[in-house]
C-alpha cells in the first residue's frame, strides 16, 4: 500500500491532477509529522535488548 501511495506521489508531480492532489492533500493531512509531546512519549516503547542483559544471562543463548 505504502509503495503505491509514492508512486501515485510521485506521478502526480508530473500529471497535475486536481482531484489526485485532493486526495494527496488529505494524506499529509492525516498523518502530519510533528514532534511527541512528553505525555505521548511514555506510551512509546523503544526496540531493543536492555544493555544490562548479556547473552550468558538469557539462558537460551
Amino acid at each position: 500500500m505504502e509503495k503505491s501511495l509514492r508512486r501515485l506521489f510521485d506521478y502526480q508531480k508530473f500529471e497535475g491532477s486536481r482531484a489526485l492532489q485532493q486526495v494527496i492533500d488529505n494524506v499529509h493531512t492525516r498523518y502530519a509529522v510533528r514532534e511527541l509531546d512528553l505525555n505521548e512519549m511514555m506510551f512509546v516503547a523503544a526496540a531493543g535488548t536492555p544493555e544490562t542483559m548479556k547473552k550468558n544471562d538469557c539462558g537460551k543463548c
